[in-house]
């Protein structure tokens, strides 16, 4: 089980890749085999499991999360639109997974495609980049966590012994309160805007109009003045530890 979650993994790293075109010699004549209907539900059943996991070995649902919570915050829930969210949540999480995907190309893709090592070992080799990523951005307290649901007969003593099933879940949980972490601390500035608005609007009386339709002006001058995106994205890619 654990390297059947490897091996979407390790061949998406191959297409993301734009030189995969040249990774096999030009020599090699490329011959054509029978299809099966059990090789075709294979590759329907990869297809299916990429993009969860995207969502769970990836740093796409931090990013995507916080973006969320900083449209929430301004005031302005349909802008940007969901799809340009997801857009920018997912060539960051391209730009910040550049090594760990070069890394799982050149130590475990490309040997296997030049036949230099077998199957099984470009599984094992692509799968460690990955769980040094993921263990990096993993909370000790989330992973003793699972450590502990999962009953181990003997428990792990280094990370090498930490299975990926385990591994997986404590990661996602450890994003998750990053994630909610910094969509706290956007909140607060245009918290006090929204405070600031509601008080001047109720000393003077004008109790009937709404303060999100005042305050939303300030908040948005406010992110342009900073250069908020610039910022948030910056702070996004710094939150992730990848020494």
């Amino acid at each position: 089980m654990k390297r059947l979650l490897i091996v979407p993994i390790t061949l998406l790293a191959g297409l993301l890749v734009p030189s995969l075109a040249q990774a096999a010699p030009a020599s090699v004549k490329v011959t054509s085999t029978p299809t099966t209907p059990v090789q075709l539900l294979v590759l329907f059943l990869f297809l299916a499991v990429i993009p969860g996991l995207v969502f769970a070995m990836t740093a796409f649902p931090r990013i995507l999360i916080v973006l969320s919570f900083l449209r929430q915050a301004m005031g302005t829930p349909s802008t940007p639109p969901t799809q340009v969210l997801v857009g920018i949540a997912l060539f960051l999480t391209l730009f910040i997974m550049a090594p760990t995907v070069n890394a799982v190309k050149k130590e475990a893709f490309t040997p296997y495609i030049e036949k230099k090592i077998t199957f099984n070992t470009a599984l094992q080799r692509g799968q460690e980049p990955i769980r040094k990523f993921m263990f990096a951005q993993t909370r000790p307290s989330d992973l003793a966590l699972f450590v502990k649901l999962s009953k181990p007969k003997t428990p792990p003593k280094t990370e090498a012994q930490v299975s990926t099933i385990v591994l997986i879940p404590a990661f996602m949980t450890s994003e998750l309160q990053t994630a909610f972490q910094i969509g706290f601390m956007l909140f607060l500035p245009f918290l006090i805007i929204d405070l600031v608005v509601a008080s001047t609007l109720l000393s003077i009386g004008m109790m009937m109009l709404p303060p999100p339709l005042i305050s939303l002006p300030f908040k948005l001058l406010l992110f342009v003045l900073v250069d908020g995106w610039a910022l948030v994205f910056q702070s996004l890619v710094n939150s992730f530890n990848t020494s």
